[in-house]
């Protein structure tokens, strides 16, 4: 948006303020970014990254270094040719401010490597290079606080998918439950290998220091709490780290166990096929969830057609696709394990479950690269005879066309980011990742019993009895 005064100043209605708090701005997130305050019109595709009048083809034409890069901004100079301008130059103030918080944070722990981690972030928020903070972030093991800040996530940036925003949270780490979590980290390489892809696209080895933690979280800020809520995390997105050292996947247990009390079940009670729903169980919901984030670290972060990294090669498609991607690979990755006796439950658990959630993300909208990724997957696996819908209005999952589904799109989508096919996937998109009347009306049957599309949370100070 920019100067948020300037939006702020205009609106009266206490309802609309708390809406534009829970937005970030005058645009639903949750649906599909359209205006909910008069006279403000459609949200910039480039976000505030960019001159709101910029064209595709005046930022090819500009010979600038690093305006690709996540961390610089393309403003106007007095002449009125783009420039770029580092992060750390036009929000100086503001991070001089968190860079000196998490100094003092670093002077109270008795964590020696959470008080680098602390000390070499605020460096990186003054400098924009993540690297050795990224390292060392991984490098933690046994800090029982832990917080996650800086520009991340590049959904944001719905022209090029290029700049990250700014985001933070706070967690607790629960450390008995991340302990029972850490043996499926040695699957990975082997569930590499088992990709069902030819091989030239699963020849990167994933890192060999991966995690799985299970956190609660106390404080959510900026990207990750604007709009939807995230209920994991798969970091650093770096992809010199993830093949260096690995990535650390958080699940956020608290998160998760509300979206399943409040949404998940109620949505399965209206759209599910009643002799199903007993698979519906938040183990079920949790490891989805769980192996979505390992799956992130499997496949290929490297074109092979010589298009550079996928990130850069599928531009503002990368982000949806990459969602899409770590859905589908999680799914495999339960049915590997469940054959190898490594995980409990029937596999219909995990696929009703995962029906059920496909509803609850597609809610997010098309703004949103997951509700992108659940309404590619769920035109997909319509074609597919994953499923059928009944009379009745519910659906009911057929198991083994859902296998094949999985492994199927699993294919499509490894072979389109191998490739570096932007093309191909902005036709897969354009095809596939809307929504049908159909599935529309179904959806409107949500609306009006009442379920709520996503969480927001009371947090901070206060809420924690700290003031």
């Amino acid at each position: 948006w920019g100067d948020k005064n300037k939006l702020l100043n205009k609106v009266e209605n206490e309802a609309s303020l708390q809406y534009i708090d829970i937005n970030y701005g005058p645009w639903d997130r949750l649906n599909n970014d359209s205006s909910f305050i008069d006279g403000i019109g459609p949200k910039p595709a480039g976000a505030n990254f960019y001159p709101v009048d910029m064209t595709k083809e005046e930022y090819a034409a500009a010979n600038l270094s690093e305006k690709t890069n996540l961390y610089t901004l393309l403003r106007r100079d007095e002449t009125g040719d783009l420039t770029v301008v580092w992060y750390h130059d036009a929000y100086h103030e503001e991070l001089n401010r968190a860079a000196k918080y998490l100094l003092d944070a670093a002077e109270l722990s008795d964590n020696t490597a959470f008080k680098l981690y602390l000390t070499l972030r605020a460096e990186a928020l003054l400098s924009d290079n993540y690297f050795a903070s990224d390292m060392a972030w991984l490098d933690m093991k046994d800090n029982p606080v832990d917080i996650v800040i800086g520009p991340i996530e590049t959904y944001e940036d719905g022209l090029f998918g290029q700049k990250a925003s700014y985001e933070a949270y706070v967690l607790l780490k629960d450390m008995d439950w991340s302990k029972r979590l850490q043996k499926y980290v040695a699957f990975l390489p082997g569930l590499q290998h088992n990709l069902p892809v030819d091989d030239i696209y699963k020849q990167e080895t994933p890192g060999s220091d991966a995690e799985l933690n299970a956190y609660d979280v106390i404080y959510y800020a900026g990207d990750c709490n604007a709009g939807s809520k995230t209920i994991a995390i798969n970091l650093p997105n770096d992809e010199r780290v993830q093949l260096e050292k690995g990535t650390r996947r958080l699940q956020l247990k608290n998160t998760m166990r509300a979206k399943f009390d409040e949404i998940l079940m109620p949505i399965a009670g209206v759209l599910i096929d009643s002799s199903q729903r007993n698979h519906i169980s938040f183990d079920a919901f949790f490891a989805n969830t769980m192996f979505h984030e390992v799956a992130h670290g499997l496949g290929i972060k490297n074109t092979i057609s010589g298009k550079g990294t996928v990130r850069e090669a599928l531009k503002e498609q990368a982000s949806a696709l990459e969602e899409g991607k770590a859905d589908i690979l999680g799914l495999f990755m339960v049915s590997e394990l469940l054959n190898k006796g490594e995980l409990d439950g029937d596999i219909m658990d995990y696929y009703v479950t995962f029906m059920a959630s496909i509803f609850r993300s597609i809610r997010f909208g098309a703004s949103s690269a997951h509700g992108k990724a659940n309404m590619l997957r769920f035109n997909y696996f319509l074609e597919q005879g994953a499923f059928t819908r009944n009379a009745d209005g519910t659906y009911h999952v057929n198991g083994e066309k859902f296998a094949a589904a999985v492994q199927s799109l699993s294919n499509l989508i490894l072979t389109l980011q191998g490739d570096g096919d932007y093309e191909g996937v902005k036709k897969l998109m354009a095809e596939k990742a809307v929504i049908g009347e159909q599935l529309k009306a179904d959806l409107k049957r949500l609306t009006d019993q009442a379920i709520p599309v996503d969480i927001v949370f009371e947090q901070g100070k206060k809420v924690l009895g700290l003031e």
